[in-house]
């Protein structure tokens, strides 16, 4: 079975992820991973603190591909130089890159997306509205020349969203139509799936399917199973797979995702085919 994991970070990227032991940071991520039903080790992601134990458990998890998500806004920031060192030389990682207009600037940030892609060979682009200062909504027109730009590369755009948000009014995906609408080429992936708002997000992609949708972790939370019945219908070409590693195991999540109701007939798209075309692999 081929896997592409739309969202997996080695603990090792930043103290957010659990980087270093009996920190604030790492209490954060166990607490995290019993919040979305990891069973077993909740410190599990200690073994991906070096680069060579990230990619023994993407290995040991069976995935073809893991991709590795860039992130910049006013409180945390993963350089596009360390998503590359991270992915690059691996071919079964796939690294995704970021910027913030706000806080670089309009020109600057056009400039990087550039580099990202042209230069460092990352695979899109991610952005997070809601995480900004001050937090903005993806339909802002900050976000538009961006959107254009990676129109112009043929690179996705990826959109943060979900319960984590800052200010939950900002975790509507109701301003997300405006972006599919101006840009109906633009694949736009979804990271959280705007969980807890599941069928405002359904409807938006049931409208513009240029919108791809990746709950991630929170596909096993209560009120998911609109998620699924989804993708055993209309959705079943826009929703991918992520794991949110490393906020649950990876193959526990591969395993729970196959005994949630999806059907034979839409597995191997939600699992690889739909991020296959994605990016292009095939």
């Amino acid at each position: 079975m081929k896997i592409i994991d739309l969202r997996c970070r080695p603990a090792y990227l930043h103290d957010f992820f659990g980087a270093t032991p009996d920190s604030p940071g790492a209490a954060t991520a166990r607490w995290l991973n019993r919040r979305v039903g990891t069973r077993g080790d909740d410190e599990h992601f200690a073994r991906s603190r070096t680069a060579e134990g990230f990619l023994a458990e993407v290995r040991d998890a069976g995935l073809t591909r893991a991709v590795v998500v860039g992130r910049h806004t006013p409180a945390q920031h993963l350089p596009n130089d360390l998503i590359h060192s991270i992915t690059h030389g691996h071919p079964e990682l796939i690294g995704i890159g970021s910027v913030d207009p706000a806080l670089q600037g309009e020109t600057a940030a056009l400039q990087e997306v550039e580099r990202a892609v042209r230069q460092l060979g990352l695979a899109g682009i991610d952005l997070e509205p809601g995480f900004g200062a001050p937090a903005r909504h993806p339909d802002d027109a900050i976000y538009f020349p961006v959107y254009e730009l990676c129109a112009q590369l043929g690179v996705p755009v990826f959109l943060m969203s979900g319960p984590t948000t800052p200010d939950l009014r900002f975790n509507d995906p109701a301003p997300l139509a405006r972006v599919a609408q101006a840009f109906p080429k633009l694949p736009i992936v979804v990271y959280h799936g705007y969980w807890p708002n599941v069928q405002q997000l359904i409807g938006v992609a049931f409208r513009y399917d240029n919108i791809h949708v990746v709950p991630d972790m929170y596909l096993f939370q209560p009120g998911s199973q609109a998620y699924v019945e989804a993708a055993n219908s209309f959705l079943g070409d826009q929703f991918l797979f992520g794991s949110s590693y490393p906020f649950r195991p990876i193959r526990q999540t591969i395993d729970d995702f196959l005994q949630l109701g999806f059907k034979e007939g839409v597995i191997d798209r939600l699992l690889y085919g739909n991020a296959a075309r994605l990016f292009e692999l095939e």
